[in-house]
């Protein structure tokens, strides 16, 4: 493919490009080039939102590009502060190893892992000594790093910014160094990082990298960008039920990004979905076709029709799911009666009390399809009972 035709393809959906002629002389040397993509295992589940720029990597890697895909492992003690308003806890060498494997397992559902370079920033980092490492500080200005919004921001609010985070960019950028890359690609959120990258780039001798970046997908919620610590993620991992039934839970006015980033549709064709809906097509439908897409990119087609078939059964016929996860709270009743907080947590619906007590106020827990709304409410289970919290999470009861 010509130089030309592979730079429409992917340049498609781009916010920042830095630059476009200097790509453009790049693919005109008509090699492999080295496409950087970095991912801190800060939590252990990909989703939606990663897989936006994991999929134009998968489009660099069909056109014959070399994808080196970055596990940060040592970044990811510090935590990336893109877009963060204090500073993250830092993890443990246990927690990244454990989240880290996970990442790599994940990605193999877009990228042909066999053919990525997989790299852990340790290698590198694990061997610098202080010298080395105060030689990259030297090649950046507090007052540089600190025209950073979130960092300038922060400054203005007299929120603490850690001597540590004002490395994040830094090491962040030195790992282009390392693996000599011709191209970092992201999120819009990590655009000051790439751009010390190429300045980084320029301190080591080695040529400035190509800096690109894709938009971030708005989460479940419709407002802010898809991420764990919000609750407003998919998962690529997650269940086809669970993977179907957030697509249908998101507002309508995220369908046409969901369109245009996920399905890759043309500008044109979703201008002929909005169309459609201002005419009055049920956006139900393009949520339903969205849903099914999605599935059948990670599962498969017959899969993904399932999960919709289910979906209308529970939610449009009000029937219970055909498959339910078993609860065996045996154990826990006191006179066959269990406070009904307690047997959400044991159900597995919620990781503490105060989170169970919260679903139970909000008038998210049914007990065979009748609301629980007291937090002190002492129910009396049986075997064959059905607990629901939320709309898409059910389990049957079973008491010994």
């Amino acid at each position: 493919m010509t130089p030309e035709a592979q730079l429409e393809i992917l340049a498609r959906n781009c916010v920042d490009f830095h630059t476009r002629d200097e790509l453009m002389e790049k693919l005109k040397e008509g090699r492999p080039l080295r496409i950087k993509y970095g991912a801190d295992p800060s939590a252990p589940d990909l989703h939606l939102g990663h897989s936006v720029p994991l999929w134009k990597l998968r489009e660099f890697q069909e056109l014959g590009h070399q994808i080196v895909f970055i596990i940060g492992d040592f970044t990811g003690m510090i935590g990336d502060p893109s877009g963060k308003s204090k500073t993250r806890p830092m993890l443990t060498r246990e927690q990244v190893e454990a989240n880290a494997k996970t990442y790599a397992e994940q990605v193999g559902k877009i990228l042909d892992v066999s053919k990525c370079e997989i790299r852990y920033n340790s290698e590198w980092f694990s061997k610098m000594t202080t010298a080395e490492f105060l030689a990259v500080a030297s090649n950046y200005t507090i007052a540089r790093m600190l025209e950073r919004d979130d960092f300038s921001l922060r400054m203005r609010d007299e929120v603490p910014i850690s001597m540590l985070e004002l490395m994040y960019p830094l090491v962040q950028a030195y790992d282009s160094v390392a693996v000599e890359a011709d191209l970092e690609m992201g999120g819009t959120d990590q655009l000051f990082n790439f751009l010390v990258g190429r300045d980084i780039m320029r301190a080591y001798g080695l040529p400035p990298q190509v800096v690109m970046t894709w938009p971030l997908l708005v989460g479940t919620d419709g407002k802010d960008k898809m991420s764990k610590s919000l609750g407003n993620y998919i998962g690529i991992a997650e269940s086809p039920d669970d993977m179907f039934g957030k697509v249908m839970s998101i507002p309508d006015t995220a369908l046409a990004q969901y369109f245009r980033l996920i399905l890759k549709r043309s500008n044109a064709e979703v201008a002929e979905m909005e169309k459609a809906i201002e005419s009055g097509a049920n956006p139900r439908d393009f949520k339903a076709e969205l849903g099914r897409q999605i599935v059948a990119m990670y599962y498969d087609a017959a899969t993904a029709q399932a999960a919709s078939d289910e979906f209308d059964r529970v939610h449009a016929e009000r029937q219970l799911p055909t498959d339910m996860p078993e609860v065996d709270v045996s154990g826990e009743l006191e006179n066959g009666a269990l406070w009904i907080v307690k047997l959400v947590v044991t159900a597995g619906f919620a990781q503490t009390n105060g989170e169970a007590r919260r679903l139970v106020q909000q008038g998210g827990v049914k007990l065979n399809g009748e609301v629980i709304s007291d937090e002190m409410a002492q129910v009396s289970p049986k075997t064959g009972d059905v607990l629901q919290v939320g709309k898409r999470r059910f389990a049957r009861i079973v008491t010994g």
